[in-house]
């Protein structure tokens, strides 16, 4: 896998998901493979660059098949003028730092209220804290969500620094994947 900070441009068609939990559109493309080799990791990762001359940055979720995918919100496709079913032109980079994710409510208020997780988490790395949030957040069903953030304190505050139970890509446990285009 060739880990590295160059820009990689590709051409990818504007998806529209086939469900979606909200009435905003948004679109949606899965990086070509090449591409998202070039990005130092398989799981969530941001970005910055370029879609057809507009800047912006995101973050990439993981396909499940070793590649990522994109989401574009309304606001996005409005500043760049592009609708679903358009060819755009990507020019990407991995961002030299990753930014600090944002905390679940649910997530902080149980960091909160056990200081000694609290402290191993405030200690580990950004990747580590977007690991442990990706974990949880990916959960389907809220009784699954709670019994991990449950765990989480509970593996932090006995020194754990990095989930050891979640694969970030999603591949072998199929667990994350790209949403299903509309047919």
């Amino acid at each position: 896998m060739n880990k590295n900070n160059k820009t990689s441009l590709f051409q990818a068609t504007l998806l529209q998901p086939a469900l979606s939990e909200t009435d905003e559109q948004w679109a949606f493309v899965v990086l070509p493979k090449e591409v998202s080799e070039t990005l130092p990791r398989r799981g969530k990762t941001s970005i910055e660059g370029t879609i057809n001359g507009h800047e912006f940055t995101a973050t990439l979720d993981p396909d499940g098949q070793l590649s990522h995918w994109l989401k574009l919100d309304q606001h996005m496709l409005k500043v760049a003028g592009l609708v679903i079913g358009d060819l755009v032109t990507f020019d990407i980079k991995p961002m030299e730092q990753e930014p600090e994710p944002e905390v679940p409510t649910d997530l902080a208020q149980a960091l909160a209220a056990d200081p000694v997780a609290k402290t191993v988490w405030n200690d580990t790395t950004t990747i580590a804290r977007l690991d442990w949030i990706h974990w949880i957040i990916s959960a389907k069903q809220t009784k699954t969500r709670d019994k991990r953030i449950n765990d989480a304190c509970s593996m932090l505050a006995s020194g754990k620094r990095r989930v050891c139970c979640f694969d970030p890509s999603g591949f072998y446990s199929k667990a994350l994947k790209a949403p299903k285009q509309e047919s």
